[in-house]
């Protein structure tokens, strides 16, 4: 392993952008601009406790390997849900943070982690985990943690002491659609019913929807999208939400051609709006917001728009983000995800251990259950 070595890094603006983005190019959340936003405005910071930690690994002066990490001091806004945990440690008198997370902050959407440019990745992810596992040690973070990592990267880092997790999502699929009215004739009479029920509903409140994408998207627009996340995470969250207006512009300084803004309109005036990223196969729905609470105004802006859009451009698949058993009825496969874990306490280890393999029979048998109630007509 001595043929290797590693840095840290507190700052993403600390590595060269475009060498950043010359390993990671599969989804628009980890690239250089999106991970620079959240830490130029100030969204992940030590005081956040989201503390930018990112790892990356050399052979001689060359960089081989890198990974975008933060040292955690709770565990919020990682969708994968380690609560029970850090509760239990509490119990027994254990610090359960600092913990380092290998993951895209408050984003549950699945993408490349660990990026290695070597011929020889075995050992890269061997001298990965020695150095996670001795800077944990050393630093004394009760663990570390891969979230939303593909499978194949799971598989290659599970191991005797490294815990693999997974869960449940659901994702849309677009089957070469011809338009909306194409994807409903793949559904069952009965909810083919109730989709066309739910968006003559929006027409009846005389709501329109306006995409905007791009270069017409400006400072002013993003204004006014903060401005309904922040509302909607205050009614319901008490809270202002993890993210502020600062990094909404920034991103369409930075990322103008991977959003798509979505504006739900009634008499001229904007109500509600989405903002969704795109790259080449998928679009990914990730934030929404609104001043009223109407008859199916979520359900079409959150996921019927998104739907007509991949369709209208596209797209192959529609990923909606975390959790909502609701999407089934509306055409949202169930996907696994997959996330990492290695604990430093033995005996937490065993036991969390023993947890993870009766959740994965869980998740094994929630996905058949979901997958049984899924829309489409049968073959």
């Amino acid at each position: 392993m001595s043929k290797f070595s590693h840095r840290w890094f507190n700052q993403i603006s600390e590595i060269d952008a475009a060498l950043w983005q010359s390993f990671f190019d599969d989804t628009p959340f980890t690239e250089h601009a999106f991970l620079a936003a959240l830490e130029q405005a100030g969204c992940v910071s030590e005081e956040s406790g989201w503390q930018p930690m990112h790892l990356a690994i050399y052979q001689q002066e060359q960089v081989i390997a890198l990974l975008p990490g933060y040292l955690k001091h709770h565990s919020y806004g990682e969708y994968v849900f380690d609560w029970a945990w850090a509760e239990a440690y509490q119990q027994h008198g254990l610090e359960y943070y600092p913990k380092w997370l290998c993951g895209v902050p408050f984003t549950p959407i699945a993408g490349q982690r660990i990026s290695i440019n070597h011929n020889k990745s075995a050992e890269v992810y061997a001298y990965i985990q020695h150095i996670l596992t001795a800077t944990a040690a050393q630093l004394d973070w009760s663990g570390w943690h891969i979230n939303f990592c593909h499978q194949q990267q799971a598989t290659a880092l599970t191991s005797d002491t490294v815990m693999q997790r997974h869960g449940v999502q659901f994702q849309w699929f677009n089957e070469g659609y011809n338009d909306f009215e194409d994807f409903l004739a793949s559904l069952t009479a009965r909810k083919r019913k109730s989709l066309k029920k739910e968006r003559a509903k929006i027409a009846e409140q005389q709501i329109t929807i306006e995409w905007l994408e791009g270069a017409d998207i400006n400072k002013q627009h993003m204004q006014k999208f903060s401005h309904f996340y922040r509302q909607t995470y205050l009614k319901r969250s008490g809270h202002n939400g993890y993210l502020n207006t600062a990094f909404f512009e920034l991103l369409q300084q930075s990322m103008a051609d991977k959003l798509v803004l979505m504006f739900a309109k009634y008499q001229g005036e904007v109500i509600a709006a989405t903002l969704s990223f795109k790259d080449q196969n998928c679009l990914y729905g990730r934030y929404w917001g609104t001043n009223y609470e109407l008859d199916s105004l979520h359900f079409e802006l959150c996921y019927y728009q998104g739907i007509e859009y991949c369709i209208t451009n596209k797209l192959k698949q529609f990923h909606s983000g975390a959790q909502g058993e609701h999407k089934i009825s509306r055409g949202f496969k169930p996907v696994n995800t997959y996330s990492l874990h290695h604990i430093q306490h033995t005996e937490f280890a065993a036991a969390i251990s023993d947890f993870i393999t009766r959740e994965r029979q869980h998740m094994a048998l929630y996905k058949a259950q979901c997958e049984s109630l899924l829309p489409f007509k049968q073959q």
